[in-house]
Parts: structure tokens; sequence; C-alpha cells
């Protein structure tokens, strides 16, 4: 039900307390019981779990009934993953946290940007902070890169387009032609640099985890002012994403 004092859509609430009524119950309900425990009109009822059937979030069976349907099965599936992998990188974050004393990222892509959802950092004053939930544009971090090198030229030139690639710093590249140049040689490298393209001063290297079909599910960067940004690091991190993406049953053999 809705809490007090939140402010809601009326029909997202009863769609929402069908449901909730749908998934206490381990057998399908009838439109009677439905109607009853959500305190919903029958043929107000009727309407939203037409609606949710036809959308895939309610399956009607053949007597009539209705159950929770498979796109939500699908839905926490997607959920199931994303924790699975805070719990495979955690501890590998941390380790590499240590190694190279700088502010270690774990982001996913959502749209024309990465998102960040984990973070370990240095014991120091002067780091860089990437705040968990935080976004950037594609083009501007190490790890955007490498999803859009995933995509290929033509994908990346797509978001090019799309986005009109926005600048943030002096170093941002904003051409479609070379941001592909710089795209391509990062994949051929197995990781990607930002320079101080998101920030100025601020540099980041990142490596690309992938899932056991061996598509690129997350990104693991390093980000630290670029004067302190190291070369040794390339090994540490690519050992450490390959370490994550084998804990998600991808085979390639650590760096």
């Amino acid at each position: 039900m809705k809490k007090p004092g939140v402010s809601s859509i009326q029909v997202i609430d009863r769609a929402v307390n069908l449901l909730d009524a749908l998934a206490a119950e381990a057998d399908p309900m009838s439109l009677k019981v439905l109607s009853a425990e959500t305190q919903l009109h029958p043929s107000t009822a009727f309407r939203i779990l037409a609606s949710l059937t036809a959308h895939g979030f309610v399956e009607r069976t053949d007597n009539g009934r209705y159950q929770l349907g498979i796109k939500l099965f699908k839905y926490a599936s997607r959920v199931h993953e994303k924790v699975d992998l805070l719990q495979q990188a955690k501890p590998v974050m941390e380790r590499l946290r240590a190694e190279v004393d700088e502010t270690v990222n774990l982001s996913v892509r959502e749209g024309d940007e990465v998102v960040y959802i984990e973070r370990t950092t240095p014991n120091r004053m002067m780091r860089v902070d990437q705040l968990i939930g935080s976004r950037a544009p594609l083009h501007v971090t190490a790890v955007g890169k490498l999803f859009l090198a995933e995509g290929g030229q033509k994908t990346c030139g797509d978001y090019a387009r799309r986005t009109g690639l926005p600048r943030y710093t002096p170093n941002t590249i904003t051409d479609a032609v070379k941001l592909w140049v710089d795209v391509e040689a990062a994949q051929q490298r197995g990781y990607a640099y930002d320079n101080e393209e998101l920030e100025q001063g601020v540099s980041c290297v990142g490596v690309p985890i992938r899932d056991n079909q061996g598509a690129i599910v997350a990104g693991l960067s390093i980000s630290a002012p670029r004067a302190r940004r190291r070369e040794d690091w390339i090994q540490l991190i690519q050992r450490a994403g390959a370490e994550i993406s084998n804990r998600l049953g991808h085979t390639s053999k650590a760096a």
C-alpha cells in the first residue's frame, strides 16, 4: 500500500497493489479475490489487470485466474545479476585499491551514460571521489569508451550524432572520427583512458568486465589526479578485471 504523505499516480498505485496481492499468494488468484484484497471495484481491477497482462507483467490462466507474468522474472534476473556483480567485484576492488592507493570504481552502462555503482577509496586527503549513483557520458570516461567499442564503429557514430559529443574540458573529444580512433585503439589494447576529458586534472584508466557470454556488463577503473597516474597500474587493473570476469563465469585467464 502507498505510504501516507507520498505523492503518487493513482493508476500506478492500483497496479502496484494488484501486483503485491499476486506476489503474496503462491497460487493464481481470481478477479473477485483480487478485488477484495485491493479494495478495487471489479471493473477497475479487471481493466488494470488487462493492461498488465498485455505488457507481460501479469498472466491469465486458462480458468481465468491471474498470476505474475514472466517479464517480472526477467527484471528480477537483471537485479540479481547486478547484486551478484557487486558481491563478486567488491573484494577484488578493495585489493586493487590497496595496491594502487587510489580510488577504484565499478560502473555499468545505462543508455548513453555510465553509472557508478560501487567504489573503494584510499585513506588520503587528495583523492578522486566518484559518488555512487553519479553518471557521466560515455565519450568522456574510460569505461564508456569500452562500451562504445563493443558496439562497433556504427554504434559509436550513432552515439556521436545522437549526443553531439558535448565538451567538458579542453581535452574532451568532440569529433566523431577522432572518437572512433580513440575507442578502437582502446579496444585493441584492452583498456581505455580518460585523459582529463570529463574533469580537468583528473585521469582514469579502465578495463571491461565480461559475463559468461563474453559480453561487457561493467567496467573497472582507477581514478586519480593526472600527475599521479602510473603506467604500471595497467597490468594490475587488467588482472583485477579478468578476475571479476572469471568470477562471473567468463573463461579468459587473468592477465
